[in-house]
């Protein structure tokens, strides 16, 4: 029997958190924003539930979908990864990162890992709002220009 209640909370988690992350992308200016981010943890959560759902417990098949999650979702961060030939640059890691951790929070939602999914998000939230201003300081203090210059 399918638990409403539970599945709206990780549906619900979900969805909130990986908003959080792709508003903070948004805010930036990235290409994967606040929709994108939410549909990518809803999307993982959802196959997290299905999983435990349908699998009844087989480790072998909840092991296969959440391959295929972890592979799909590399393939999305990809697309967000620019080359620049013209001076080696290289821009949006960071929003791949975060979408490959929207995925997993996504996926600890699904599988009712909620108090985790919320560890999760409270440090991605930190690295990703503090984590500029901080490289910055550090990279100032040895004489370092923050793209590695």
């Amino acid at each position: 029997m399918i638990d409403v209640w539970g599945t709206l909370q990780a549906l619900g988690c979900a969805t909130f958190f990986g908003s959080l992350i792709g508003l903070n992308r948004q805010m930036h200016r990235k290409p994967a924003g606040m929709r994108t981010h939410a549909l990518v943890s809803l999307g993982a959560a959802m196959a997290a539930l299905m999983v435990s759902h349908v699998a009844h417990g087989d480790p072998n098949a909840a092991s296969r979908v959440l391959q295929g999650v972890v592979t799909g979702i590399g393939f999305l961060g990809a697309g967000v990864i620019m080359h620049h030939d013209a001076d080696s640059r290289v821009e949006g890691l960071t929003s791949a990162a975060s979408v490959w951790v929207a995925a997993m929070i996504g996926i600890g939602c699904g599988l009712g890992l909620v108090f985790d999914a919320a560890v999760v998000i409270t440090f991605t939230m930190a690295v990703l709002i503090l984590g500029g201003p901080v490289e910055k300081y550090i990279c100032q203090r040895i004489g370092q220009r923050p793209d590695g210059h």
